[in-house]
Formats: C-alpha cells, structure tokens, sequence
C-alpha cells in the first residue's frame, strides 16, 4: 500500500494532480485546499489514502494524516463516497468541517457540492461522538490530558477547545454553563459549540 509521496507535481486539472516521483507520474485525487498549495513544477509531499476496487486502484492526497483521518471517517458514512468526501474537505475545510459535525451544523455542510440535507444530517448523526473523541484524544492536533478530579475535567473541557482553535477569550462565557449541562467533556465540546454557532 502507498502511504505517502514525495515528488515534483507534473500536473494539476480539477480535482487532481500528477506527482513525478523518480520517474514515474503518480495520479492523485486531492482536495482544492491541496492542489491550490502545490502548482506545476513544485514539490509535493502527500499523506495517500490508497483505494483499490475490482476495476480500479486510486489514490488520494492530503497535506497530513490528520487530514486523512477525516477523509476516513467521512467516506465510512453511507452516501458519503470518497469525492463528497474530498469536496467536503476542499470547501470547507478540516477544521469547519469537524467544528460543524461538533455543533451539529448541518447547514454549514450542505454548502459542499453533493451534500445535501439528508446526507448532512447523517454525517452529524454517524461521526458527531466520534469527531468529539478525536478532539478529547488529542487527535487534532492538541494535547489533552484526562484526570480525575474537577480542575483536571475543566482544563480538558478548555484545552480540546483551543486544540480546536478557538480562543480562550471567545469560549469563556460558555464553558460554566456546559460543566453545568453536563458531566463528560465530549458532551461539554458540543455544547459550547453550539453557543458559538449561535
């Protein structure tokens, strides 16, 4: 399986770009914010998702693993294949894209091309626990540590915020009435969320 490509970018057309990597041009399925980052004739390290049907083996790039992660985790949802995924990702970004799963914002993800209402209310309902998990765990990109008492719950509950890139002084004002609605902190993430999409 390929994992990952280092190589110049021989061409880019919508939706795709050829990595030459000693010789060899590599087709690869990237999301917009990828290929807008990587114009003929630069070098170009991606993180792959291989994909291999009967008829068909292809390629996906993504400027990191985290960024790969969500593609997964998108692409597991019934209806959401792999380029509603990638248009979802492209469009919106990683970081709206989990925010909006978080906050249950179906609106915010139907403005990807091939999502519409009913899909989005799908993606929010398969992966909005999942996604708080990935949070809570560190997984996007912050360091969380768990514990047991009070002070070490509220310093999760904040620091999976910021990990999320929001700033201490936007969610202040939320994070009491959340410890208040509720004891786990992937309960408390949504809810402050929701207050912020407000």
């Amino acid at each position: 399986m390929i994992a990952r490509l280092h190589g110049e970018v021989a061409d880019v057309e919508p939706g795709r770009l050829v990595v030459d990597v000693h010789g060899v041009g590599y087709e690869v399925w990237a999301p917009e914010s990828v290929l807008a980052d990587h114009p003929i004739g630069t070098q170009a390290t991606l993180t792959i998702r291989m994909l291999v049907r009967e008829d068909d083996i292809s390629l996906y790039g993504f400027a990191n693993p985290a960024q790969r992660h969500l593609f997964d985790l998108l692409r597991g949802v019934q209806g959401c294949g792999a380029k509603t995924s990638l248009a979802l990702i492209g469009t919106l970004g990683e970081a709206l894209v989990r925010d909006s799963i978080l906050a249950h914002d179906n609106r915010t993800l139907i403005k990807a091309p091939g999502v519409g209402p009913k899909l989005a209310e799908k993606i929010v309902a398969s992966l909005r626990d999942r996604m708080a998990e990935v949070v809570v765990s560190g997984g996007s990109g912050g360091s969380v540590t768990r514990g047991s008492t009070r002070q070490q719950s509220e310093d999760e509950l904040t620091e999976a915020l910021i990990a999320l890139g929001y700033p201490r002084a936007r969610i202040e004002p939320f994070l009491q009435e959340a410890r208040d609605e509720a004891s786990d902190v992937q309960s408390q993430i949504r809810i402050v969320l929701k207050r912020l999409a407000r």
